[in-house]
């Protein structure tokens, strides 16, 4: 078994077609989707209609995204201001009709509740953002701070990791992959496809650390 991990969609849904019809995924692959599925792009609505679909033909792990969480406070507590800023107007308007009504299915909703803080593996920790670099893998599962999956930064600046295990991660859009020994980082800003160095998708088959990447789509 091979596993895929592919980085932040932000509603990139031909894009997600794109990088999907060129991976190698055999039957037994386990995809694991590193979150941020939604806000920003032109289709959040058609992402997860097709994540649904994904996850019955392939094993998939689909973890939470920082964009994820701010729907739920949205959907829960009403907390609609920081989830508009952040792109969650796109979102909202994927899920209108030519009339203006907003219908967002309860299959929709259920996904993004049913998604996973990270995942981990002997060799591999996923997670969206990333982990405290001043501590352990394991001191930062054991901590369980879901802010520092869903938000932390500080790792991609720390001059070295006490990690046991390499951590994949996305969050924040990155020119070039960022391939070390400790540290993945896959997103490669899809959906900024208008600054030069970004607007693409990419996924990383492991262990062989073998990066395919498409350009954005829409």
């Amino acid at each position: 078994m091979g596993l895929i991990a592919i980085g932040d969609i932000h509603g990139c849904v031909r894009t997600l077609e794109g990088l999907l019809k060129i991976l190698d995924v055999q039957e037994d692959d386990h995809l694991i989707f590193i979150g941020d599925y939604i806000d920003r792009g032109p289709d959040s609505k058609g992402v997860i209609a097709r994540l649904l679909t994904l996850r019955e033909e392939r094993r998939c792990t689909f973890l939470r995204g920082n964009h994820e969480d701010l729907f739920l406070g949205y959907l829960d507590d009403g907390e609609y201001d920081i989830f508009a800023i952040n792109g969650g107007i796109a979102t909202l308007s994927s899920y209108m009709d030519p009339s203006g009504d907003m219908e967002i299915p309860q299959e929709h909703i259920d996904f993004v509740r049913g998604t996973e803080f990270y995942m981990d593996t002997e060799e591999f920790l996923f997670v969206h953002a990333g982990l405290r670099p001043d501590m352990t893998v394991a001191e930062n599962l054991e901590e369980d701070n879901q802010e520092v999956y869903l938000w932390e930064r500080s790792h991609l600046k720390a001059e070295t990791l006490p990690w046991e295990k390499t951590v994949v991660c996305g969050h924040t859009p990155v020119p070039e992959v960022v391939n070390k020994e400790q540290l993945i980082n896959i997103d490669t800003g899809c959906v900024y496809h208008t600054h030069p160095a970004m607007g693409f998708l990419t996924a990383v088959a492991l262990p062989e650390r073998r990066f395919v990447s498409v350009p954005y789509m829409g």
